[in-house]
């Protein structure tokens, strides 16, 4: 790959180990079902990635071959990890990795989130483009506590902290680093799959998506409920 302009946008996509992904799920899924339905979402979100207009490189943090070697297929640079250390050491490995390689902007989202569109990074971008520097762009999850994704200007301006209660940390971390904030709900990048209600959301979503027709067989065990509301997200 050709050297990097300092202002560059980098995408740094955290993935854990294969073995130990989508444990929530584990009371619908198989540990084989769940691993395929992560690679899945991965190739999603990365294969997204490449139709962003203006994005720099992209790179997956993991400690997992399969998932490296998918990266690597669809051009993706590799931060290996010796052991996973979980989602926001991945984040701050790889927002690190890509200050030192020149990155002017780094901006993470999950790669469980398969229903995130081009036109929803481009709407990040745009939003950080609008504030005065140093800056952050946040999008919740759909839980409103957790953060799903990231766009922090410059590269080193933030450092995560995701899990439980995330995105009202990391609206704190923001306003004491004094950095201008913006929250930016978007319903794709916002739709993580973690709980199984969120397979029936996937699902919805993904109905004319042949990569995911071997989730189909197993609707009938998943939930019903309040969350199949999200399936009218904006498919942008």
């Amino acid at each position: 790959m050709s050297a990097v302009a300092a202002s560059a946008l980098w995408a740094v996509v955290p993935v854990k180990a294969l073995g130990e992904a989508k444990q929530r799920l584990a009371g619908v899924l198989p540990v084989e079902i769940r691993r395929r339905l992560m690679l899945i979402m991965l190739q999603d979100v990365l294969a997204m990635l490449t139709r962003v207009d203006g994005l720099g490189p992209v790179l997956v943090v993991t400690p997992d071959a399969e998932a490296a070697r998918l990266a690597d297929r669809h051009g993706a640079r590799v931060l290996r990890e010796a052991h996973g250390q979980g989602h926001s050491a991945a984040v701050a490995a790889g927002f690190a990795h890509a200050h030192a390689h020149g990155a002017g902007r780094a901006l993470t989202l999950p790669g469980d989130a398969p229903c995130a569109t081009p036109r929803e990074v481009q709407d990040l971008i745009a939003a950080a483009n609008g504030l005065p520097h140093p800056n952050v762009v946040m999008v919740p999850a759909h839980d409103g506590d957790g953060t799903n994704g990231v766009l922090a200007t410059p590269a080193d301006a933030f450092h995560p902290s995701f899990g439980p209660g995330s995105f009202a940390r990391h609206l704190a971390h923001a306003e004491a680093r004094g950095l201008r904030c913006r929250v930016l709900p978007l319903a794709g990048i916002g739709l993580d799959i973690d709980e199984p209600h969120d397979l029936t959301a996937l699902l919805a979503l993904k109905h004319n998506d042949p990569n995911y027709a071997f989730l189909r067989a197993l609707q009938d065990q998943l939930p019903t409920g309040p969350q199949q509301m999200r399936q009218h997200a904006d498919p942008r």
